[in-house]
């Protein structure tokens, strides 16, 4: 009787233990959710995270909050949410520059790859290889003809240091084996003046600032740097077809959490987030926004995202890229 009886608890705590799996996604959330945003109110991450945020809040039926935490890159709010409880309450909804950051920075005080899981990827979009007006150019081709021609007197412009825009710029520099100086900027409001005075001859810059720049006819596009054509720019080929496969960018936006959150949690968000990205009320914005949606799974945002981390970390250090403090 008595092996009996053990055997019965055993039966019972296995029971138990399979009962249980997935009732932390049935149950949660139980209270609010706040979305950190490692950038300053009102930029495009901004914008999109409170969209979600209020459409999982009608989904759920809590409250979904959203933090600005911007400093040092968005490294500052990252860093919150990979020392957050792994409950799932605490998101992060960050760029491609969060693959950018382990390369660039000499040190963080988180690891981006081991201490944040990957969610989904909410986005995707590529930057416009654009030149001034003032510049003969209107193809790849034709730039690196007109380029060749001026070994070193030739400059292209980014939004900064280790930016998504200047790592195009590095990889475009490398394929074509350019000699051009890099001029960063501080953002968009000091590289696009520069741009339109020929100070600096080109630019890859991302469709939310871009698209209009094209519309109102300050700037040619060249090329995208994306896998396929923009949705917003069919007429405009990529790098690619262009004879500079080596050039292909991505950008992103995505969720991250806690890297201990339960994985029923995370995949509650991550499929929460897939029905967001079709629904109507969403879909609506991403012309404005310059995107097009994704909807992964976490298994493959986490392999795409450490691909990434390597691949930018081998880009900075081909083009000597100096460590940012």
């Amino acid at each position: 009787m008595a092996v009996n009886g053990r055997f019965l608890l055993r039966l019972l705590a296995a029971t138990l233990a399979f009962g249980s799996c997935g009732a932390g996604a049935q149950t949660f959330p139980a209270k609010p959710v706040r979305i950190v945003v490692p950038y300053p109110a009102g930029g495009a991450v901004d914008v999109m995270a409170r969209v979600f945020a209020q459409k999982f809040s009608d989904a759920w039926g809590q409250p979904v909050l959203v933090e600005n935490r911007a400093g040092a890159g968005g490294n500052v709010g990252a860093e919150i949410v990979a020392k957050s409880s792994p409950d799932g309450y605490t998101w992060l909804m960050n760029t491609s520059g969060q693959a950018i950051a382990p390369g660039l920075y000499k040190k963080l005080n988180y690891d981006p790859v081991k201490d944040l899981t990957p969610v989904t990827q909410l986005v995707t979009t590529s930057l416009i290889l654009v030149t001034s007006l003032k510049v003969p150019a209107s193809s790849p081709k034709e730039l690196i003809a007109l380029v060749n021609s001026q070994p070193g007197k030739v400059n292209f412009g980014s939004t900064g240091i280790g930016s998504a825009p200047h790592l195009n710029g590095e990889m475009f520099k490398a394929a074509a084996n350019l000699q051009v100086t890099h001029i960063p900027y501080k953002g968009d409001q000091q590289l696009f003046p520069a741009l339109f005075a020929n100070e600096v001859q080109y630019a890859f810059v991302p469709p939310q600032t871009g698209l209009p720049l094209l519309k109102s006819g300050k700037v040619r596009a060249l090329a995208v740097s994306g896998t396929r054509r923009s949705s917003r720019l069919p007429d405009v080929p990529t790098m690619t077809e262009s004879g500079v496969p080596e050039v292909q960018y991505n950008g992103w936006i995505g969720f991250f959490v806690q890297s201990g959150t339960p994985r029923d949690i995370v995949n509650r968000i991550a499929g929460e987030a897939q029905k967001l990205l079709k629904s109507p009320d969403v879909v609506k914005y991403y012309p404005a926004w310059g995107v097009d949606p994704v909807g992964n799974t976490p298994e493959a945002f986490a392999a795409s995202f450490r691909a990434e981390v390597e691949k930018f970390a081998r880009v900075i250090r081909q083009a000597k890229i100096p460590q940012q403090e």
